[in-house]
């Protein structure tokens, strides 16, 4: 008996975790994308597990757990890209904990460092994207699923025994006709010679410094609306300003390379199956965080629609 087949639209973290699970449930994948990995928007990401510009609260909790708990256990791998690091988070002000504290194992109050009210650590997977991506698209060929590069102008149309789950990213604001979903600009700076084993946030900016392989990923920017791929030179040096406010060390560092990204946002994560498609978009920049937690909930939709 042929094998039912699901045409997966995108091919970043989001479109490659769903192809992957489907794939090990026994599905014929093909991954079809305008983008390959290694050119989508999650190369650009710091890549910290952290629930950032994604809702609803309980439902981005849930998949946040499970993804978590995926990483933990890819981390024991070091092809995969993931490793768990500590970390800390500083606050301006006094903070109740944080409405997904749930999805990590323990989340500790610490002394908030220099002129910080408040900081809480913990330990989160830090992922380099490059090679997840790379991991992610070999897993998927191993598997028997394919990874074609084509240009879409809708989704695919559906034959009655396939199913079709669009995680086209920024590319659903076109391909799903939804124009809720809306760019939020991330540059970030790379730098290398200096060593770190914590990752710090301060979402005020955002200001986040993630270690990653040879590198330091130093940002960023949340800038509503705003489609320019190009970096901004005064907009890195305001970064880096920041970031060694926060890490004094980063001073020593070179700067080795400057990335923008577009992020998806959305009013909420939309996971929900429409007809023969399942949606599966507007992760904001929690792509890598929920990634894994959407493709289980990807894979029950998809099972109940084939059978």
């Amino acid at each position: 008996m042929e094998q039912q087949r699901v045409v997966v639209v995108g091919a970043g973290v989001v479109g490659l975790t769903c192809a992957v699970r489907l794939a090990e449930a026994g599905r014929r994948v093909d991954v079809v994308a305008r983008d390959l990995p290694r050119e989508t928007t999650s190369v650009v990401a710091a890549a910290l597990w952290y629930p950032y510009r994604a809702l609803p609260q309980d439902r981005v909790t849930a998949w946040g757990a499970t993804a978590y708990d995926v990483f933990a256990g890819l981390a024991e791998d070091p092809r995969t890209g993931v490793r768990m690091l500590p970390g800390t988070e500083v606050l301006s002000r006094a903070t109740p904990d944080p409405w997904w504290a749930p999805a990590v194992p323990r989340l500790e109050r610490v002394a908030a460092p220099g002129s910080y009210a408040d900081a809480w650590s913990f330990v989160a997977p830090v992922v380099d994207m490059p090679v997840h991506l790379s991991w992610l698209a070999a897993r998927l060929e191993e598997l028997g699923g394919t990874l074609t590069r084509m240009s879409l102008g809708g989704l695919p149309p559906v034959r009655d025994d396939e199913v079709v789950v669009d995680c086209a990213g920024m590319g659903a604001r076109l391909l799903a006709a939804d124009t809720g979903v809306h760019p939020v600009r991330g540059q970030v700076v790379h730098l290398a010679g200096v060593e770190l084993e914590r990752w710090w946030l301060d979402a005020d900016g955002p200001t986040y410094v993630v270690p990653r392989g040879e590198v330091v990923v130093v940002g960023g920017t949340a800038e509503e609306g705003e489609w320019s791929r190009t970096p901004s030179p005064e907009t890195a040096t305001a970064i880096l300003q920041r970031a060694t406010r926060l890490v004094p060390e980063l001073a020593r560092g070179t700067v080795v390379l400057h990335k923008v990204g577009l992020r998806p946002a959305r009013a909420q994560v939309r996971l929900e199956a429409e007809g023969r498609v399942v949606h599966n978009y507007g992760h904001g920049g929690a792509g890598v965080t929920l990634g894994w937690g959407c493709a289980a909930e990807v894979v029950g939709l998809v099972e109940g629609l084939l059978g």
